[in-house]
């Protein structure tokens, strides 16, 4: 059976552009597209659109909307919309956000555990075509359902994956999700404890952890030319030390390095503090977090995350996206 694999994609790239490498990862065998939306640059509908209207056969998730800038009906009826484009082909993926970006535009993310499990609850049940009503701290909604007249009535089939990085909201992804969307930029050694505290919200609610998916986004930058590939992820891991420090240390990153860093970057970082930290982060804390340098070396480093657990990577090109595509080629 081959393995199963997927790719990532964000802003960097023309969007008629990223349907064409969606196309292109279809033909290789790739299971899955995921859609990022963390910045307020690229929503991930749209895209999840044209990607499902190239394609026959691939699975088109959000990589992850949030659970606070969209009504829950509005989530279930966009999904539905979806599921009509590419029937059974459809996942939503969904996360809590992230401060500061969040509290800029107004929202105060209290008791995100509380609000993730209202919506993902009220989401699947809409989806089921079931008529609703659910009073609770976050979601309000009396006698709704999806008003479909002239589609399919019939219930969709539209996984939930919660997009997880903090180990109680893994311990929720393992109660109530279809799986869980690991994060990128954290070391396969992260990927224990992210497991541990996933089986212990799989227990509570009956399940096993093998019932539940964990594909994990990987940064991937791989080029024959060794040195291009590594400076080429070092940019993205320098503005992930600067910005989630709790994550790297988890990881195995120095505390050391960790403060040199936070000495020079600031949020939002500028081009030129950008620049500067780089200097700081060697080629081993490159490698340690990410996929990068030759052929080979990504692809080892891959595999160390399916032995952490990863059921399927979801790879985040960074550079030759097609080179990326053939050296993890299923077809």
């Amino acid at each position: 059976m081959p393995e199963r694999v997927a790719l990532y994609l964000q802003d960097a790239h023309d969007l008629r552009e990223a349907m064409r490498y969606v196309q292109y990862a279809e033909q290789r065998g790739f299971e899955a597209v995921w859609q990022a939306e963390s910045r307020l640059v690229r929503d991930a509908i749209v895209p999840m659109a044209a990607y499902a209207a190239v394609t026959e056969r691939i699975k088109v998730a959000s990589g992850v909307i949030n659970n606070w800038t969209r009504n829950p009906a509005l989530i279930a009826a966009t999904f539905l919309t979806l599921d009509d484009l590419a029937p059974n082909r459809i996942i939503l993926g969904i996360g809590a956000w992230w401060d500061p970006l969040a509290s800029k535009v107004g929202i105060k993310r209290e008791k995100p555990l509380k609000a993730m499990r209202e919506v993902v609850t009220v989401v699947r049940d809409l989806l089921a075509m079931k008529r609703v009503t659910f009073h609770g701290e976050f979601v309000h909604l009396t006698d709704v359902e999806l008003d479909v007249v002239y589609g399919r009535r019939e219930p969709r089939h539209v996984p939930i994956y919660i997009g997880a990085t903090g180990m109680q909201m893994m311990e929720l992804a393992g109660e109530i999700a279809d799986g869980v969307l690991l994060n990128y930029l954290v070391s396969p050694k992260y990927n224990e404890l992210a497991l541990h505290h996933l089986e212990i919200g799989a227990k509570r609610a009956g399940r096993r952890i093998e019932d539940i998916d964990r594909p994990q986004l990987v940064v991937c930058s791989v080029d024959h030319d060794r040195k291009k590939a590594l400076d080429s992820a070092r940019k993205l891991v320098t503005q992930y030390l600067g910005q989630q420090p709790h994550i790297m240390k988890a990881s195995g990153v120095p505390q050391e390095l960790l403060d040199e860093i936070g000495r020079v970057l600031t949020w939002p970082a500028t081009p030129e503090q950008i620049e500067r930290a780089m200097e700081l982060v060697p080629d081993d804390i490159v490698q340690l977090i990410t996929a990068s340098g030759s052929p080979e070396e990504v692809r080892r480093k891959v595999d160390e995350y399916r032995a952490a657990g990863c059921t399927c990577p979801v790879l985040y090109p960074l550079g030759d996206v097609k080179l990326m595509i053939d050296i993890f080629a299923q077809a």
